[in-house]
């Protein structure tokens, strides 16, 4: 099997090498317009320095690339919610050098990250106005930071908006803070960052210089074609590239839509001319034709009596439902299947194919078929299914037809499991899987990457004891780039990541991991392992894990303990002296005032003895993509972490099934993340209960 990857360790590497179609869709008919939202130059929707109040259609990503004379711009913006877009952003500052040393960055120019959101607090009506808040670039060293509040209003072809800016938007000061009047300490602005960055500064929000801006849109009757007028409150006295000339606060521009691409060209300041390039997609719509066969046609009438070719059903559950079998069982009313789902994502449609498989194939007279799905040793879900109700659905007997009411998911029972028994597990197994690593921003070089293959194989001791090992190839990668080795920050805490750069390019062949795995369901919904060896790149020990799971609930909730030891970047085999416990209590909710979203709280200690709680927010969409976000937060302080101040990041999470012209499961990971150094990092453990048994309740999936 083969597949793509990004595994935990590499992943941070980002971190630790570095000091569709956007047409508005609201409510009501009079505000919607052809050419819809586009983005402005920090990306994110606006005009071209400003920001407005509207927001694109949920699930909208737009990948932005914008230039002007001091600054080059790349982000990506995500309308994760209809309430609530999210932008992260590199900033080249054309004006500055990366660093004065040019042994360390050359001649690279300076590269700034930021992170913005903006909150839709009030839609647009007949009267009132669309209202919103955001806050840019709120969490690093704070270049660009702002906090705004503005108002969009649509009349015709005409598109108004009017907004106050503090921070950056509002340096010019040409309006008086109204929080200034309220409370004296928003009269002025705290100066610089706290920690060492990547802290979100609350004590700067509304405070200090504000500034109105505003402008006009125009959809012209020639419809790609889009036009903006807006009057900025910034002043550039004090901007990251030097003070830069304003001869106007107004600025122009116009943009052109073609396909899924904006290409904008604007005038700034009154003498400084920029472009940019956009490209969106929807991360519900994403989708790609499949070749597979269609659903099976049941007939009006079934006449088998008997299974006369024991070799036809197998085959038909694996070409036509991507279902293999494992073993089956039949009674005089039921027909019992066991195996493992392998293709087919989403869960509707696998029951429903193998549904219509067993109608045509098994005796007429079976009233229940009962499907219990595997992954690997481990008996995740029984199907059970009303015969009767889903043939007269699958044949579409009445006006309206529901096949999933004819059957319930449940935890698989002791008497359907000892039915019959698997085939011997023992035996050899073997898989390749691809990786990728990216990192932006490094000294050395603004792109750095590295990609290979990942070589697993293992032996299946017994039903629960296996073996198992991955070999990491390097096949390219531009890492003979880097002008050190050992990141040169020194902190308290013990070096458990900072020796990335080390591991990762200590050998083009190396062993990733090779431990002994035990795992079983000791009760029902309680599934429990052990594991033992060398776990991940960095590290190898001893550990176990305990899960409690039902079935299709909204929550789980376990624990994991770990004792570990730092495995030396000279070979493949040594340690280090450094060893600890970790481990956590996890937990995993989908909580139901957050459609299709996963908040997972990991609460213990981490590898440098640090002890907090790490919150990760995924958002899946209807194409099964998912974009998600994570921070660390422990008892270490800002200066004993470092740059950055604690963990943090970013990642999307795509299914194979988008890219393939087949049905598939299995997905890849891509992640960002800003800084990351020692404090707040957990153990990447080889095997994770929530995921080996992620059928019990599908989130991924």
């Amino acid at each position: 099997m083969t597949a793509v990857r990004i595994p935990f360790m590499l992943s941070i590497l980002a971190a630790a090498l570095q000091p569709t179609q956007l047409f508005a869709t609201e409510a009501d008919n009079w505000q919607q317009t052809a050419a819809g939202v586009s983005q402005m130059a920090h990306g994110g929707v606006g005009l071209i320095q400003t920001p407005t109040a509207r927001m694109a259609p949920a699930g909208d990503l737009s990948i932005n690339y914008t230039d002007n004379e001091e600054y080059r711009l790349w982000s990506v913006s995500i309308q994760l919610f209809d309430w609530m877009e999210s932008t992260v952003r590199y900033t080249d500052v054309r004006t500055r050098l990366y660093s004065a040393d040019p042994g360390f960055s050359g001649d690279q120019t300076l590269k700034d990250k930021g992170i913005d959101v903006k909150f839709r607090l009030l839609q647009e009506s007949t009267y009132m106005p669309q209202v919103a808040v955001g806050f840019r670039d709120f969490g690093g060293t704070g270049f660009f930071e702002s906090e705004f509040i503005s108002l969009s209003k649509k009349w015709g072809d005409l598109d108004f908006h009017l907004g106050m800016g503090w921070g950056y938007l509002g340096n010019s000061g040409n309006v008086n803070n109204p929080f200034c009047q309220i409370k004296d300490s928003f009269c002025d602005r705290p100066s610089g960052f706290a920690g060492r960055g990547g802290k979100i500064d609350y004590d700067q929000f509304f405070k200090g210089p504000a500034s109105l801006f505003g402008g006009i849109e125009y959809q012209t009757p020639w419809q790609p074609l889009r036009l903006k007028l807006e009057y900025e409150g910034n002043d550039y006295k004090n901007d990251r590239a030097g003070e830069l000339p304003q001869d106007s606060n107004w600025n122009i521009g116009a943009v052109y839509r073609w396909g899924n691409f904006n290409f904008d060209v604007n005038y700034q300041r009154g003498n400084t001319l920029g472009f940019g390039v956009h490209y969106a997609l929807n991360l519900h719509k994403v989708t790609q034709p499949k070749i597979h066969p269609a659903p099976r046609v049941v007939p009006e009438q079934l006449a088998q009596t008997e299974i006369t070719d024991r070799d036809a059903l197998p085959n038909a559950l694996l070409k036509e439902a991507g279902f293999i079998l494992h073993t089956a069982h039949m009674t005089d009313t039921e027909f019992v299947i066991y195996g493992q789902q392998m293709a087919y994502r989403d869960d509707e449609e696998a029951v429903e194919r193998i549904g219509r498989i067993l109608a045509t194939e098994v005796p007429n007279n079976i009233k229940t078929y009962r499907i219990v799905n595997y992954a690997g040793n481990l008996p995740l879900v029984e199907t059970v299914v009303d015969a009767e109700r889903f043939i007269g659905a699958a044949r579409y007997d009445a006006l309206q037809t529901d096949v999933k009411s004819s059957y319930v998911r449940q935890q698989p029972e002791s008497r359907t499991l000892g039915l019959t028994s698997l085939p011997d597990p023992r035996g050899f197994y073997t898989g390749l899987e691809t990786f990728w690593v990216q990192s932006f921003g490094n000294p050395e070089a603004f792109y750095m990457y590295q990609g290979g293959i990942f070589a697993n194989a293992g032996y299946r001791i017994s039903n629960n004891f296996s073996i198992n090992g991955t070999a990491k190839v390097t096949l390219l990668e531009n890492f003979d780039k880097f002008n050190y080795k050992v990141d040169g920050q020194n902190t308290p805490l013990p070096r458990v990541r900072t020796y990335v750069r080390e591991y990762v390019t200590s050998s083009t062949v190396s062993m990733e991991n090779l431990f002994l795995q035990w795992q079983d369901e000791i009760a029902p919904n309680f599934f429990a392992q052990a594991y033992g060896g060398y776990l991940e790149t960095m590290f190898g020990g001893v550990g176990g894990e305990m899960l409690y799971r039902p079935v299709d609930s909204n929550i789980a909730v376990g624990f994991d303990i770990n004792y570990v030891r730092q495995r030396s970047y000279e070979n493949d085999f040594d340690f280090f002296d450094y060893k600890t416990f970790t481990g956590h209590i996890n937990v995993y909710w989908k909580p139901e005032f957050l459609p299709d979203t996963q908040l997972t709280f990991n609460i213990g200690q981490f590898l440098a003895k640090d002890k907090g709680v790490n919150v990760d927010f995924a958002k899946r969409f209807d194409s099964g993509i998912i974009v998600g976000a994570y921070a660390a937060i422990t008892d270490v302080s800002s200066e004993e972490y470092g740059e950055g101040s604690f963990t943090k990041g970013f990642y999307l999470s795509i299914p194979f099934d988008v890219f393939s012209l087949r049905p598939s499961k299995g997905r890849g990971r891509l992640p960002w993340i800003p800084i990351a150094r020692d404090g707040g990092q957990p153990l990447n453990r080889p095997s994770t209960l929530i995921d080996a048994t992620e059928q019990r309740s599908p989130f991924y999936d």
